[in-house]
């Protein structure tokens, strides 16, 4: 049986009220419009955490929809609030703890960015493990494709086929 992996990628966050670069038509992002100066003390992002009922329901869709790889369990030594454990999707460090789920389900949300020939293996481990989809937003052309779905504890999750530079590209043209 041949392993099919969806892929993902985190992108530049942009800081301009206008990213497009007139000349080359190209997103700028923080590190491209302040040359030679610092970020700050912003780095990057650290991590993410999910707050879950069930940490080993947790495991399973972060490693079969997500290919996460876990680093660490503390199983009953805890030196945080609860029980956690540490994934890795490529360099994204994800962290569970046990404890409550969220009380309702919202439009606040993750998105990981996958490739289009992808989708629909993805779509088929999101199935597989019986995870409700959410209907996906109407979109125009050229802004890529979605994949929403839920956890058991009401976080929402994005697979998204296109970049923030297709995206404001398209956006652009108008309606």
């Amino acid at each position: 049986m041949r392993r099919v992996h969806c892929q993902f990628a985190v992108a530049s966050m942009v800081v301009s009220s206008n990213p497009i670069d007139k000349r080359s038509g190209r997103v700028r992002t923080m590190n491209q419009e302040v040359v030679g100066q610092s970020m700050g003390a912003i780095e990057g992002l650290s991590h993410i955490t999910f707050i879950v009922r069930d940490l080993d329901c947790m495991e399973k869709i972060l490693t079969t929809v997500l290919d996460a790889r876990r680093v660490y369990d503390s199983g009953s030594e805890t030196f945080s609030l609860s029980k956690e454990r540490f994934f890795l999707i490529g360099d994204l460090w994800i962290a569970t703890m046990e404890g409550k789920a969220l009380p309702d389900r919202t439009y606040n949300h993750i998105a990981f960015k996958i490739d289009d020939a992808s989708y629909d293996s993805c779509l088929g481990k999101i199935r597989s493990l019986g995870l409700e989809l959410r209907e996906d937003r109407a979109r125009v052309e050229g802004e890529g494709r979605s994949i929403y779905f839920y956890d058991h504890d009401n976080h929402m999750f994005e697979l998204h086929t296109g970049t923030l530079e297709q995206r404001l590209a398209r956006y652009s043209q108008g309606r």
